[in-house]
């Protein structure tokens, strides 16, 4: 099956530009809508962070060490690098005996504003607790104590991830179809956008046990610290805001979306092909408007979605639409 159009800009009263992609919402029993292909294969990128962290939890080194919701939404985030990001992370590493020289992530300019401030006129460059993933990678550190495993954990054949394809594969019901090196560093296995809607459905539904433990107080840490998961002025922690702690959303790059919504046990992924994120910005937000999770005149949905497009000097330009997910 082809992908469809899922995200329209329009200008001038003409149609400009299309976004096109797969989206998919699971339940528990399977696929319960779809639009292009639910077996498109991707790579989920950072939106599937939350499987990553299972083995972290599942294994007892979070709780070993005390990991409280702070550190779980961080091990789930893709943050702005902020001081509030990286205090935490590295007050993390500290407490069990390390250091950002651990992580093996790189470093990039964070996206804070503030922050990215003031390495610019204190002509500092920034560190690894800067990278968006250096809770993840916090993460992996902490469950590589309790394996044991050598120091360079991103290594596709350590114990570390192989614990995380592991659980990966068992969450999206598929055999990894191959995998990546991601922007961190760390690998990122390949599965369909079913099998990816079909893990987040797992996440939303109760089930008793280590992994349904697990699964659930990953989800909850997100949806109580929306700004650890992204930032300010991030779709993540904006929607979250939105939706009160109702549903937790996730991006990943090259426009992946992911939604865990518990009071319905529903799971969603999308994919645009084109990979820009105005488009899978706009997309789960007429997700969680097609749902009832988001009223179109909210501000959050007014910004990704529904409000109009205005230039520099405030002009309304033209505005996005989804009619094939949502109407308003």
């Amino acid at each position: 099956m082809a992908a469809v159009e899922l995200v329209q800009l329009w200008r001038g009263g003409l149609l400009e530009s299309s976004h096109f992609g797969h989206a998919v919402i699971c339940d528990g029993n399977g696929i319960v809508e779809a639009w292009g292909d639910p077996e498109a294969v991707i790579f989920p990128r950072s939106s599937c962070k939350m499987l990553q962290a299972l083995p972290l939890m599942e294994s007892g080194a979070a709780d070993a060490v005390g990991l409280g919701t702070e550190q779980l939404a961080l091990a789930c985030a893709s943050h702005n690098g902020g001081r509030m990001h990286t205090e935490r992370v590295d007050a993390w590493l500290q407490g069990i005996g390390c250091s950002e020289a651990d992580l093996r992530c790189g470093s990039h300019m964070p996206r804070d504003k503030a922050e990215n401030a003031r390495l610019t006129c204190s002509h500092e460059g920034p560190c690894q607790l800067h990278n968006n993933c250096s809770g993840k990678h916090a993460g992996f550190v902490t469950l590589n104590q309790r394996l044991g495993g050598h120091d360079e954990y991103g290594e596709i054949d350590h114990p570390v991830q192989q614990a995380i394809r592991t659980a990966f594969e068992e969450e999206t019901g598929e055999t990894a179809a191959g995998w990546g090196i991601d922007g961190c560093s760390a690998p990122n296995f390949a599965c369909s956008i079913g099998g990816l809607a079909r893990a987040m459905a797992r996440f939303a539904t109760r089930e008793s046990g280590t992994r349904g433990e697990a699964r659930q107080r990953l989800v909850e840490a997100m949806m109580l610290h929306p700004e650890l998961v992204a930032g300010e002025g991030r779709a993540c922690t904006e929607l979250m805001r939105a939706m009160r702690g109702r549903v937790a959303v996730k991006t990943g790059a090259e426009a992946v979306f992911i939604a865990i919504i518990p009071e319905r046990g529903l799971g969603i992924a999308l994919k645009i092909l084109d990979g820009g994120t105005r488009g899978s910005e706009a997309a789960i937000a007429a997700m969680m408007l097609r749902l009832g999770l988001l009223q179109s005149g909210d501000p959050a949905a007014q910004k990704f979605l529904t409000g109009p497009i205005l230039n520099w000097r405030g002009k309304d330009t033209g505005y996005l639409r989804a009619p094939t997910i949502a109407a308003w």
